[in-house]
């Protein structure tokens, strides 16, 4: 069968799941979200003091977060308060909840 390069077309669905997924794929960004979530918000500062990394580092998965709509920051000059988007966070939780909750016991593989 000979293959094409068109593009993929896929749901917006898939896609925002997909964009959650990349940003959840990092151990320090679900270190950072575990934070976020014991307390209101925090600074970058206040993270510094809990991730053994350089601000900058900090800040570049803060951003990653930031962009998928995880978490959201809010610039009180000189510092960012940064605390979880819980609207797009339920978001991300029900699209989780419904890939990982399909039957694939019906599937036989191999």
């Amino acid at each position: 069968m000979k293959r094409t390069n068109k593009p993929i077309s896929y749901s917006k669905t898939t896609e925002e799941t997909a964009r959650f997924a990349k940003a959840l794929s990092h151990p320090v960004r679900l270190t950072i979200l575990k934070h976020l979530s014991s307390q209101n918000c925090c600074f970058t500062g206040d993270l510094v003091e809990v991730l053994p990394l350089a601000q900058s580092t900090i800040s570049q998965h803060l951003k990653e977060l930031k962009e998928a709509g995880l978490i959201q920051g809010e610039v009180n000059p000189p510092k960012v308060k940064y605390c979880i988007d819980v609207e797009n966070w339920n978001k991300a939780k029900n699209f989780f909840d419904t890939l990982f909750n399909e039957d694939f016991s019906k599937i036989s593989c191999c």
